[in-house]
């Protein structure tokens, strides 16, 4: 892999290069005639073997809305490689559905996929002799599994978002409801509460999901494809344009043919994925209120890349960045709103403007982010949805990394200031999100409890499950501002409330959330960023020796692999750092 520059190099830099440096070798020479005989036969003619070979790495499935239409985007892209002078060849990597396996066994899979999508992508562009790389993801792990690979193979490469889905529509009561996949999470809650009739949840139920898309909100695909645009790995407004829309087919072409052109340039992910493009991307997810997963995300973006970050820079960033953006799930609006005004670019330029964002960042284009911005058009003075700086939704960020005895390796919380700022209450521990689950829905959560989630962490899981079903519960019982929860697993950027996750060290390893009892007092204090539990030093101490690691719940297969290479959630929850 090649040597990782710490920051980018100017956009007029010239560089000699091949634009055949992996496909020459595979193809030229009459000791390459075989390679040529299977290329025949998949569509190639003897002037496809003189032009760069360009990847196109498709997460097309029938498993989820969010992917179910990129087959028809990866045959755009190939379109616009092959009419800017390369060769597109299509292929396929899996995807996975959270909102799906949520709540089930089948979600431990979800964060492990990231590094299965990841390693297949770079085996296939690696295998194959591919000059460049267009990735186009729709769900959230597949995203920065993209990036991921991109900064591993470090050949030219742009990533397109799918795109976001359209808000769905119900009537309930004669009143008309917007709703999105975390509505129907939240139901259940109201439902199991009483709240709800089995009409009323049906009905919920068939009309959220309209079409194909990524889920509506601020949740973790939205939140990723913006931080990638804001990397400079995206074409501009990728991040915000509908899945079935003209302006996404467009992308796509143009995505296709922009691959050339870094090509001609000699452009690389590692001209672009610097410290300061790290930083853009981190400005952008807080301004817009983004998914706590952005920081397990981020972090493992930035391992690949050979870029130093962690999860105290989202604390140094986020002491002077604000959360502008009233977006779902802690706010009213849906991407496919922000679509409508605009999408992301003017509130790039507010933030470049305001010299929080780094102008001399290379991207894709080409060109810096402050010239992709410069001829950005401003927001209608009637919208409500991004907020000007003078008058933020939150002055500092929303990411909330937090320390104390019950997470000394840090632990994120996502506090948008409706929760409160301090919360102190009995812990009532459960080992597992199902436990949980059967005692929010079954009323035995009372006012005042710190819900402690345990075993879900990356190696205790395995796989870091995401909580959105215990905390679209809590919030659906109506317990959002009574009740707290906190785990070592993570949370989907549906989840809101007075939640804190990433708790470090996990459970499955000794850490003290592994040792806490029914009725330990904890105090969560997000001003002070700190989580404490009222139990002495002694007194842990003792419960720790009496502590036993427990026995991996799988032995072979996918999930026994990860536990066994997976760092902490600190770290990002990568698995080749250590080998």
């Amino acid at each position: 892999m090649a040597t990782k520059k710490k920051t980018s190099r100017k956009a007029s830099a010239k560089t000699k290069t091949n634009p055949r440096e992996f496909s020459g070798p595979l193809v030229d020479g009459p000791d390459r005639a075989p390679s040529r005989a299977m290329l025949h036969a998949v569509g190639f003619n003897r002037k496809d073997f003189k032009k760069p070979q360009i990847g196109i790495a498709s997460t097309w499935s029938e498993v989820t809305p969010c992917n179910i239409h990129i087959d028809g985007l990866a045959r755009e892209a190939s379109k616009g490689a092959d009419a800017a002078g390369g060769k597109g060849v299509i292929f396929n990597t899996i995807t996975i559905s959270d909102g799906i396996s949520m709540g089930t066994e089948g979600m431990k899979y979800s964060l492990v996929s990231r590094e299965v999508i990841a390693d297949s992508i770079e085996t296939v562009v690696g295998c194959e002799g591919m000059d460049g790389l267009v990735a186009i993801g729709g769900c959230d792990k597949n995203m920065p599994a993209c990036l991921i690979a991109m900064a591993r193979l470090d050949r030219p490469s742009v990533f397109v978002y799918g795109g976001t889905i359209l808000p769905g529509c119900v009537t309930l009561k004669g009143k008309k409801k917007e709703l999105d996949i975390v509505s129907v999470f939240e139901a259940v809650g109201q439902h199991a509460a009483g709240k709800m009739t089995d009409a009323e949840l049906r009905k919920i139920e068939e009309a959220a999901i309209p079409g194909p898309g990524s889920c509506g909100g601020m949740y973790t695909a939205n939140t990723m494809a913006s931080a990638i645009e804001a990397l400079g790995m995206s074409l501009p407004n990728s991040s915000a344009q509908a899945a079935i829309s003209d302006d996404k087919l467009r992308d796509c072409f143009d995505a296709g043919a922009a691959v050339l052109h870094l090509l001609k340039k000699g452009i690389k992910p590692s001209d672009i994925l610097s410290r300061e493009a790290f930083e853009n991307a981190i400005t952008v997810v807080i301004a817009l209120g983004g998914s706590t997963n952005a920081v397990l995300h981020l972090l493992a973006m930035a391992h690949a890349s050979g870029v130093k970050l962690s999860i105290d820079d989202f604390t140094k960033i986020g002491k002077r960045v604000p959360v502008l953006a009233d977006l779902k799930p802690s706010g009213k609006y849906e991407m496919a709103h922000l679509v409508d005004i605009g999408g992301t670019l003017p509130m790039m330029k507010t933030l470049w403007k305001e010299g929080l964002l780094h102008g001399d960042c290379l991207t894709v284009t080409g060109k810096t982010l402050a010239q992709n911005l410069a001829k950005a058009k401003a927001y209608p003075k009637s919208q409500k949805i991004i907020r000007p700086l003078s008058d933020p939704i939150k002055k500092e960020s929303h990411l909330v990394v937090m320390y104390g005895n019950l997470a000394p390796g840090g632990g994120v919380a996502k506090i948008s200031g409706k929760e409160g700022e301090k919360f102190t209450g009995k812990a009532r521990v459960f080992d597992s999100e199902e436990a949980s689950m059967d005692a929010i829905l079954s009323g035995k959560i009372k006012d005042g409890d710190v819900i402690v989630i345990r075993r879900e962490g990356p190696k205790g899981g395995p796989g870091m499950r995401e909580m959105l079903g215990p905390t679209s519960a809590v919030m659906g019982r109506g317990l959002g501002k009574t009740v707290a929860l906190i785990t070592d697993g993570r949370f989907s950027g549906g989840s809101h409330g007075f939640v804190v996750g990433h708790i470090t060290p996990e459970a499955h390893v000794g850490g003290p959330i592994g040792l806490l009892k029914n009725g330990d007092v904890i105090t969560i204090d997000a001003k002070r960023r700190k989580i404490d539990v009222d139990v002495t030093a002694a007194e842990m101490k003792k419960r720790k020796a009496k502590w036993k690691a427990p026995k991996p719940r799988y032995k072979r297969g996918v999930l026994a692999k990860f536990a066994a290479l997976t760092t902490s959630a600190s770290e990002g929850a990568v698995t080749d750092k250590n080998l």
